[in-house]
């Protein structure tokens, strides 16, 4: 694996695959709807009762969350969740934790796999995360009660690794390939959380 934050999340699609099957998740979700302020800091509750995990992420790298807002409450409930599922596996590099309460709080089944396969890419190099990232454009698309199809976008260019032995900084490369479509299949859980249970990443997917 390289250094670079763009080639390690490639690996998320192509290490292990998505998780679905021939039923998953086209380009276009019908009926997806946007908004347009940044998050708020993350969540320790909400009113559904679950008690989330407090995910912290240092000063040196900075995840912004642009659009991050809908009309819908079950799709805001999505791109609540969707946005702390995100920051948690950022949080487990920066911490090199691959087995992350707060990652399997927010994933499941193939995506968990995935997701900790992910992580330790980072952790076997000692490498940690500096800079930022932005997410934005996200879709929603909710099926009934607890089922939803998840899509945004996430732009590396401004990220890099920085490995905590030697202290070398590798830029991700600045190219339209460092823009990734992420789409997620998502369940609600029993505790009234989103889950994470498919995941593939498309480098260059937000053209």
């Amino acid at each position: 694996m390289t250094a670079t934050l763009t080639a390690s999340a490639a690996l998320l699609l192509t290490a292990c695959g998505s998780g679905g099957g021939d039923d998953g998740p086209s380009d276009k979700i019908e009926g997806a709807g946007g908004g347009g302020s940044k998050a708020s800091e993350s969540p320790s509750a909400k009113p559904d009762g679950a008690k989330r995990p407090e995910i912290k992420l240092p000063a040196e790298f900075q995840a912004n969350f642009s659009g991050w807002t809908n009309s819908d409450p079950k799709a805001q409930g999505v791109l609540d969740d969707g946005k702390e599922e995100l920051r948690a596996k950022y949080a487990a590099i920066i911490e090199g934790n691959p087995d992350s309460d707060a990652v399997a709080f927010y994933n499941s089944g193939a995506s968990l796999t995935t997701a900790r396969k992910w992580i330790k890419g980072f952790t076997e190099t000692d490498d940690s995360l500096i800079g930022e990232v932005k997410a934005y454009n996200p879709k929603v698309n909710v099926n009934g009660k607890d089922t939803a199809v998840f899509f945004y976008c996430v732009d590396e260019r401004k990220a890099s690794t920085k490995n905590r032995k030697t202290k070398k900084v590798t830029a991700t490369p600045d190219t339209p390939d460092s823009v990734l479509q992420y789409r997620a299949r998502l369940t609600k859980s029993k505790q009234g959380v989103w889950q994470a249970v498919s995941l593939e990443t498309v480098p260059g997917g937000c053209k």
